[in-house]
């Protein structure tokens, strides 16, 4: 069959897959099967459903993800967002819109041991919402700030979804895991500023709180800080300065984390077992969607289309900021319906080498990329991290007070979106001091 009509058919199959619910993974999986079933062959078809399975699995630089994940699996069975979120509170709650402002900062540290958006909005939807609702914040800013809060993880290392970028597009883990420092902090500085200034303008969003804590307080609270800097250092100082690979930070990580849970006797045997529990099933969910967007990516790359779309596009001879603003719009476009790791498993094998041929720094294209997928994480009508903030809450709330709550922040970060790309420098400047 011609490629163009297999293309045709997989796409219209895979939209009815992902409208009656089917898994993005699985419909991503079936769609190349079929693909290359019906446009190479059948025995293509079956050798790549076959092999591929297994050999990502058995990817040594994929191992990274399952030891980030229980890296920040044990990280919150040992306590340590309590502690981040307490000292943050300690030192900003007295601000006009402090407790927002903490959560933000605690969010942004623990994402430096999560690396997950998901399990960072859950754990602060727990935490900071009963507590902001109590002190009169308003509902719709404080699960706003928690959601666009949880995507700071995807930037701040260590990140997941920098790990899938760097497979997809044979680049280096750690590079890329270091590019996302600056903008991650850069873009948890932008919220603040913001949450500041609006409630300033708008002091009824946020009450000063009744509460009184004193220098001493103040400074105690920053012992409960020295878990999550001491698995920064010991990842991501080790990556930068050249002392192990990622894989191995995230082992070491990993192996941190662990003792820090053994060093405040959290540890017991329901726990591990809860742990590595949570830790496997959120690896498997980002498994099946990784194989599943390497089947389809086999399917474009065998039957031509990668190859006749790029030929295609710089056919057309745009400027190069015409080939980044359709990028953008693809990946705004696609996130209002899909998860952002779906998205770079369909996206990356045909755009990265039209970026990359106009002249765009691939280190650079990978932060912009996550960025984007931040966006995505909380932009309407499908934003992930509002449906995580609306389950997990522990009062009632509704999904347009969220989807409220989370658009000043929408803002905020094309305003930060702006930034990086105005300014490249932002992003290389780590990476290119690399040992």
């Amino acid at each position: 069959m011609d490629p163009a009509t297999a293309g045709i058919i997989v796409l219209v199959l895979m939209a009815i897959m992902l409208a009656v619910g089917v898994h993005i993974g699985v419909a991503l999986g079936l769609g190349g099967i079929l693909g290359m079933y019906l446009a190479v062959g059948p025995d293509a078809a079956w050798a790549q459903l076959a092999t591929i399975p297994f050999s990502t699995t058995n990817s040594f630089t994929l191992a990274v993800i399952p030891l980030f994940i229980l890296m920040g699996a044990l990280a919150t069975q040992a306590g340590l967002t309590t502690d981040l979120y307490k000292a943050a509170h300690d030192w900003l709650g007295r601000m006009r819109g402090g407790l927002a402002m903490a959560t933000t900062l605690a969010s942004a540290a623990f994402g430096a041991a999560c690396g997950s958006t998901i399990v960072n909005a859950a754990v602060f939807t727990r935490m900071a919402l009963p507590e902001m609702t109590r002190f009169g914040y308003d509902i719709r800013l404080s699960a706003g700030c928690i959601a666009a809060s949880g995507t700071l993880a995807s930037l701040i290392p260590p990140s997941i979804l920098m790990v899938i970028y760097a497979i997809i597009t044979e680049q280096s883990v750690a590079k890329l895991l270091v590019a996302g420092l600056i903008p991650g902090l850069l873009s948890a500085g932008i919220y603040m500023l913001g949450i500041y200034l609006g409630c300033r303008r708008w002091p009824h969003l946020a009450p000063i709180p009744e509460i009184e804590v004193t220098r001493a307080e103040k400074w105690r609270s920053l012992r409960g800080v020295w878990g999550i800097g001491f698995l920064f250092t010991l990842v991501i100082g080790g990556i930068y300065a050249g002392f192990f690979i990622p894989t191995y930070a995230g082992a070491v990580g990993a192996f941190g984390a662990f003792l820090i849970v053994l060093g405040k006797r959290r540890m017991n045997l329901r726990m591990l077992i809860d742990t590595f529990k949570d830790a496997g099933i959120t690896t498997t969910t980002i498994f099946i969607i990784v194989i599943g967007g390497i089947l389809f990516a086999r399917f474009l790359t065998y039957t031509g289309l990668v190859q006749e779309i790029s030929d295609y596009m710089l056919a057309l001879d745009m400027e190069p900021y015409m080939y980044l603003l359709a990028f953008a719009a693809l990946y705004l476009v696609l996130g209002m319906l899909i998860d952002p790791i779906a998205i770079m498993v369909m996206t990356l094998p045909v755009m990265f080498p039209i970026m990359t041929s106009v002249g765009y720094d691939p280190i650079w294209l990978g932060v912009i990329a996550i960025k984007l997928a931040e966006i995505s994480l909380i932009t309407p009508p499908v934003g992930l991290n509002v449906y995580v903030v609306r389950s997990a809450s522990p009062i009632p709330i509704s999904l347009e007070q969220v989807f409220a709550g989370v658009i000043p922040f929408l803002i905020l970060d094309l305003f930060t979106l702006g930034l990086l790309i105005s300014f490249p420098a932002i992003v290389t400047f780590l990476p290119n001091l690399m040992l």
